[in-house]
């Protein structure tokens, strides 16, 4: 069976990675049957042949979950389109303040209803 999966290069803790065909019997780091890219978790840089991948993919190879990943979110040039999640961390006494903050508006928007329902009526 063909797959399309990593092959680990770098050094101790800092990996980077080609994304390559190969035969599943053969080992990590064995001679791949085509090399589609490259692709530095670290760095969030890759370049990707996404029609030669399609076509395996078309061919009838399988994709790891984490290749499935990286064919979907590449650009038209082979980049990654990564977004980074924009999620703060707050502290409690902020989260409160926050709480309080949206429940505050609610009720005034609550208020602002029901005054334009009574002056309808």
């Amino acid at each position: 069976m063909v797959k399309i999966r990593l092959k680990r290069l770098g050094y101790k803790k800092n990996p980077s990675y080609r994304i390559v065909v190969i035969d599943s019997r053969s080992k990590r780091e064995g001679a791949p049957i085509e090399e589609l890219g490259y692709y530095n978790p670290k760095t969030k840089e890759m370049k990707l042949n996404t029609k030669r991948a399609k076509e395996r993919l078309a061919q009838g190879a399988q994709a790891t979950e984490t290749v499935m990943y990286l064919i979907k979110n590449a650009n038209e040039d082979g980049s990654l389109n990564y977004k980074k999640a924009e999620t703060k961390k707050l502290s409690k006494k902020a989260q409160a303040k926050l709480e309080q903050e949206k429940a505050a508006q609610a009720q005034a928007a609550q208020e602002a209803e029901t005054s334009a329902d009574e002056a309808q009526a």
